[in-house]
């Protein structure tokens, strides 16, 4: 579904990403590990257009990506739930979600979407006319996953959903995480929780100072004895 090609990003004159290529099969989980710094969340940033890689391919369903613009990029189906959440603090949490369908013009299949995510997130239904800002960070995440689902993709782009949150929350996100892979929807998982990522993907990359170092198939790396000792406490 997805597949990068010796991508180079730069921040201004800074390379944050060297020659990075990856690979994300229809229907999977594929997680990216690796320290603060890395060039995880530059890698989604590249792939979901808020940066433009200097070199390289990205390839989307089989078409170029690259050079797109992220509103053009979510219309192709592909959605990006920042680290951080970047939820609307001051809007309700229902116009939170139909800012996750800004792109859509099927009403019919925007109403359909807001009681499939009511199902999901009981929670968010319960809370649909607070504002966001009042929720609790765990909400808060659930919100933020709820408005890319809200977009429809195919493709999700995770980064740090786990991020700050209780560990009972953070088996609850990626329960639903799964959920939402079971229903169809792809998932690049960048997680520093490298027990829970390896745990529900099927395919993982290491990262290191801006390059791939290191993959396999997730059960593989989880006994890696360098994975083992760099991200999954020895």
């Amino acid at each position: 579904m997805l597949e990068l090609t010796k991508v180079d990003t730069y921040y201004g004159r800074i390379q944050a990403l060297k020659e990075v290529s990856l690979q994300v099969p229809p229907q999977s989980i594929v997680t990216i590990l690796g320290a603060n710094g890395a060039g995880k969340s530059t890698t989604l940033k590249t792939i979901s257009g808020l940066l433009h890689p200097a070199k390289g391919v990205i390839l989307y369903q089989g078409q170029p990506i690259h050079k797109l613009e992220p509103d053009r990029i979510v219309r192709l189906g592909i959605c990006h739930v920042p680290e951080g959440r970047d939820i609307f603090m001051g809007l309700t949490v229902w116009e939170n979600l139909k800012m996750g369908a800004f792109s859509r013009k099927d009403k019919n299949e925007i109403n359909r979407n807001l009681e499939r995510v009511e199902k999901m997130f009981p929670v968010l239904r319960e809370r649909k006319n607070q504002q966001a800002g009042t929720l609790s960070g765990g909400e808060q995440q659930m919100l933020a996953i709820a408005r890319g689902l809200m977009s429809s993709p195919k493709l999700m782009l995770l980064d740090e959903p786990s991020l700050g949150l209780a560990p009972l929350l953070v088996d609850e996100i990626f329960e639903i995480l799964v959920q939402i892979n079971n229903e169809g929807v792809t998932i690049l998982l960048v997680e520093q929780n490298a027990h829970m990522a390896l745990a529900v993907a099927q395919y993982g990359y290491v990262m290191e100072t801006g390059r791939i170092v290191l993959h396999d198939e997730a059960a593989k790396l989880a006994s890696n004895d360098y994975v083992r000792q760099a991200y999954l406490g020895g």
